[in-house]
């Protein structure tokens, strides 16, 4: 299973936890991809209900759908979908393909958030 961690911390301990997954790698280790954000507020604008919704269905329909058909399948407004695929990409949780087809890198999400807010 292909899975991210999704992260809450300080961008201080983001750079240290980017610069021990550098090492990792390089010494041939595997390493869990990660993407961090620096509160709750960014995460949740980042990633937002719409967007896992989407994300979900893509899963589901793994290539077979591009930007305009998942707009029509979810019902929602071709231009607001686009800009959550586009923002999806640019975070490196979807892709598209020949075509535009979509397909979903991760098979789970993992999301780690402290009690106490990241400063």
């Amino acid at each position: 299973m292909k899975r991210i961690e999704i992260e809450i911390m300080r961008s201080s301990d983001a750079l240290k936890a980017a610069v021990i997954t550098w090492h990792k790698a390089k010494s041939g280790k595997r390493v869990t991809p990660r993407i961090s954000f620096g509160s709750i507020e960014d995460l949740f604008s980042a990633i937002t209900e719409k967007r896992l919704e989407l994300l979900r269905h893509v899963a589901e329909q793994q290539g077979t759908l591009n930007t305009r058909q998942l707009a029509q399948a979810l019902g929602r407004d071709y231009k607001n979908v686009h800009t959550d695929v586009s923002a999806l990409e640019e975070l490196g949780l979807i892709e598209k393909g020949e075509k535009g087809a979509l397909t979903v890198l991760y098979d789970e999400i993992v999301i780690h958030a402290g009690l106490t807010e990241a400063v």
